[in-house]
C-alpha cells in the first residue's frame, strides 16, 4: 500500500513539474513574440526613412542568366517600392538557335519571376502573419545556442510551408531566417535563407536573400545596400 502509495505520489510530483515547464516555455514564447512583433514593426516604421540599392541575381544551373539593380523605398501603401537603374546586358543568338534559346528563355522567365515573387512573401517577415500563426497554436521556440533562439512559425504563408526566424534574446534583435516552402505545390520544394544587417540607427533590414528552387535549378539572390535616408518633405 506504502509503496503504491509513493508511486502515486512521484506521478503527481513529475506531472506537476511537467506542467509548470510547458507554462514556463509557453510565458517565454508568449515574451518573445511579442518582442519580434515589435522590433518587426519598429524596424519596418524606421526604413521608411530610407532608400537602398537592392541587386538581384537569378542563375540557371549556376550561371547567371539576369543581374539587375533597383533605386528600393517603402511607398505610401507600406509597400517596397523599386526603380529599375542598371541590368545586364542580353545576348540574342541568331537563326534556329537563336528562336530555340528564346523559346527555353521565356519557360525559364516565368519561373525566375515566380520565384522572384516568392522572395516577396516572406522578405521581411510580416508581424500580422506572424500573430496568425500564433492564434492557430503553430509557433513555436528552440533554443538554438546560449546567444540564439529560434521562432518557428508553421503555415505562415502557404499550408506545410516553415519560417524559422534567429534572434538575439537580449537585445530581440534579428540575427537571420529561413524557410521551407514550395512554388506551385511541394514538389517544387524551395530553400530561402535570408541574413540580417544593423544600420548605424539600431534598425535591422534584410542584406542578403538567397533562394534555392532545386527542382528547377534556380537560384535568386539579393544584396540590400547603401542605405540613405530620404530627404524629408519642407
Amino acid at each position: 500500500m506504502k509503496t503504491k502509495m509513493r508511486i502515486t505520489a512521484v506521478s503527481a510530483l513529475i506531472t506537476a513539474c511537467l506542467c509548470v515547464a510547458a507554462l514556463a516555455q509557453t510565458e517565454t514564447l508568449q515574451t518573445h513574440l511579442a518582442a519580434l512583433k515589435q522590433s518587426l514593426t519598429q524596424n519596418r516604421q524606421q526604413l521608411k526613412q530610407y532608400q537602398w540599392t537592392q541587386t538581384e541575381t537569378v542563375l540557371y544551373k549556376g550561371e547567371e542568366k539576369s543581374r539587375k539593380e533597383f533605386m528600393a523605398h517603402y511607398g505610401s501603401d507600406g509597400k517596397v517600392q523599386k526603380t529599375e537603374i542598371a541590368a545586364s546586358p542580353e545576348k540574342h543568338p541568331r537563326g534556329l538557335r537563336g528562336h530555340i534559346e528564346e523559346k527555353k528563355k521565356e519557360e525559364l522567365t516565368a519561373d525566375m519571376k515566380q520565384a522572384v515573387d516568392t522572395v516577396k512573401l516572406y522578405v521581411p517577415p510580416d508581424p500580422a502573419k506572424i500573430e496568425a500563426a500564433r492564434n492557430a497554436g503553430k509557433a513555436s521556440i528552440d533554443l538554438v545556442e546560449p546567444q540564439r533562439i529560434r521562432l518557428n512559425f508553421r503555415d505562415y504563408e502557404k499550408p506545410g510551408d516553415l519560417l524559422r526566424i534567429d534572434i538575439d534574446p537580449k537585445t530581440h534583435k534579428l540575427v537571420g531566417a529561413n524557410v521551407s516552402t514550395y512554388l506551385n505545390d511541394p514538389s517544387d520544394p524551395v530553400e530561402l535563407v535570408i541574413q540580417f544587417g544593423t544600420l548605424p540607427d539600431g534598425t535591422t533590414y534584410p542584406s542578403t536573400t538567397k533562394l534555392d528552387v532545386k527542382a528547377k535549378n534556380i537560384t535568386v539572390e539579393q544584396t540590400n545596400s547603401n542605405y540613405t535616408k530620404l530627404q524629408s518633405e519642407k
